[in-house]
């Protein structure tokens, strides 16, 4: 139970950077051509085809793997309140997994394919792309529905159970609802989700390493008193 709080403390963290790094990329490095011809669209995803398959990796399936740890840490966290609340929660934290992970697999193989596609055809090539790009939207990068859901009700259970700051859980309150909120395709909604989120998972990794040591700290107290 210890190592998995601190696995999943971990975890959260690397989330939060994982965020960060993509917020950091997008940004300031990917210079996509929007008004461009089908044909430099293509060439620009070809010619950097490596880095962007491996930031969507990054992204999407080891974002999903540490965010497994952490759905697992925080329901073994909660499972003794017996509440249905973080059942449910932890159902939608597995499906998030899930999708997010799926995502980033369609993504990098969807992208290749429409690479191999475009000397041959470039807009059916970049239509290809706009495809799958609709679709990973559509199930883990646009549509935070599930992970929203997730945060929300883990949040409802851990204010219920006293566990965690009492901000920390009005936070989750907010990631939460901005989640939800982006059934709506408004980018507002998503950029707050991701903000949000991003303090939620770093504030969240550090809460349960320090409750780890915190732990360590009083067993050791305690054996020393024993002894």
């Amino acid at each position: 139970m210890k190592g998995l709080q601190k696995s999943a403390g971990i975890s959260a963290i690397s989330e939060g950077l994982i965020y960060i790094v993509a917020f950091v990329y997008f940004g300031a490095f990917w210079s996509y051509p929007v008004d461009g011809s089908p044909a430099e669209k293509m060439t620009h995803l070809a010619e950097n085809q490596f880095l962007f398959s491996m930031i969507y990796f990054l992204m999407y399936v080891v974002f999903g793997v540490l965010l497994a740890v952490l759905v697992i840490g925080i329901h073994e966290r909660l499972k003794h309140t017996n509440s249905p609340v973080v059942t449910i929660g932890s159902l939608f934290g597995v499906i998030w997994v899930g999708l997010v992970i799926a995502s980033g697999m369609i993504s990098n193989i969807g992208l290749a394919h429409a690479i191999d596609l475009m000397d041959a055809d470039p807009v059916k090539a970049l239509d290809m792309w706009i495809i799958v790009s609709v679709i990973t939207e559509s199930i883990g990068g646009g549509n935070e529905l599930v992970g929203g859901l997730w945060v929300l009700l883990i949040s409802v259970a851990a204010i219920k159970a006293g566990w965690l700051p009492r901000t920390l859980n009005y936070l989750g309150f907010l990631v939460g609802i901005a989640g939800i909120a982006t059934i709506y395709p408004y980018e507002l909604f998503t950029e707050v989700f991701g903000l949000s989120q991003i303090v939620w998972f770093i504030w969240l990794g550090i809460y349960l390493l320090t409750q780890e040591n915190s732990n360590k700290s009083i067993q050791s107290t305690v054996n020393a008193t024993a002894d």
